[in-house]
């Protein structure tokens, strides 16, 4: 069964799949709700190639979860954004984080990768815990969140990495 096929199932999740139905699709969501518009930034981040990156943009805006902002005319570049059909997957990004810090390797005790706080009422969202009240539906841009130093420092590395190697080249003398 082909994408198309599913995206006419009767069944949601199938519909859902369809939709962001792969890991690429997901970093990217990842990267809006943590602030990254621009595509080298997503890039960056996500190791993804600039064909795929582009693919799954283009994608994601014609199913309506992004949108796209031209900030520059010379040459045109543009910044994505999340509309509010794409924040509405903010919760379930946070179901992931609670999901792999309980399923996958994490040392207990270590600050998590992304603490989020509801703005409205200073609670902390921690993992395995109900959200609070006043976080329903749950949006990250209602929230304070801080990436951890060693998120950050990941993040950093994999940022700079990749703008070195578009300065630098393999095979180009500089």
């Amino acid at each position: 069964m082909n994408w198309e096929e599913i995206s006419g199932s009767v069944c949601p999740i199938a519909r859902t799949l369809a939709v962001v139905g792969d890991r690429w699709t997901l970093l990217i969501l990842r990267e809006l709700a943590m602030g990254n518009s621009r595509f080298d930034e997503i890039q960056a981040q996500t190791g993804m190639s600039s064909f795929l990156l582009s693919t799954r943009l283009k994608r994601l805006e014609h199913d309506g979860v992004v949108e796209r902002r031209q900030y520059t005319d010379r040459p045109p570049r543009f910044e994505y954004f999340a509309t509010d059909k794409g924040k509405e997957f903010d919760a379930i990004l946070l179901s992931m984080r609670d999901w792999g810090v309980r399923w996958t390797p994490y040392n207990e005790g270590q600050p998590l990768p992304l603490a989020v706080v509801v703005r409205a009422t200073g609670e902390a969202v921690e993992p395995g815990q109900r959200l609070p009240a006043g976080a329903f539906p749950f949006r990250f841009d209602e929230c304070v969140t801080a990436i951890s130093p060693a998120f950050a420092h990941e993040r950093d590395l994999r940022r700079d990495a990749f703008f070195d190697a578009r300065r630098h080249p393999r095979g180009v003398d500089a």
